[in-house]
């Protein structure tokens, strides 16, 4: 190895290496979310990761792409402007459109309901025809 022994190798590699998305965080909301996946064991999802769609990029908070999945992570000072609002539903009619599923969680659903968050997640990460059947009426 060119740089053995130089600080910062080995965890470099080591992520070089992982089967785990690689992404960054960028606020409280964000690592509180990964902490809420990382303890129930779901697979980690890229986070702010570019996603190019009908020649857009669209910044996605949380992204399964394997199981077209997106996590939207609202907090109402960002996603309350009426610019905002419009642009958060026009992002998920094109990612709905493009076959993927838009699920939005807000810092209070976090707070006060993270086990139907998690639940959730686990029926929208399945693999299509694994999901069970409804109930019977």
């Amino acid at each position: 190895m060119r740089h053995r022994g130089r600080r910062g190798t080995a965890t470099l590699r080591e992520l070089l290496s992982s089967k785990e998305p690689i992404g960054v965080t960028r606020n409280d909301f964000e690592e509180a979310f990964l902490a809420l996946i990382d303890f129930h064991g779901l697979p980690r999802p890229r986070m702010n990761a570019d996603l190019a769609l009908r020649g857009r990029f669209y910044e996605i908070d949380a992204l399964w792409s394997p199981q077209r999945v997106a996590v939207e992570l609202d907090s109402r000072s960002v996603h309350a402007t009426p610019r905002n609002f419009e642009s958060d539903r026009r992002r998920d009619r094109v990612l709905i459109a493009e076959g993927y599923g838009t699920i939005r969680v807000t810092w209070r659903q976090l707070r006060d309901e993270p086990e139907a968050i998690v639940a959730d997640l686990q029926l929208a990460l399945k693999p299509p025809g694994r999901h069970p059947p409804p109930l019977a009426r």
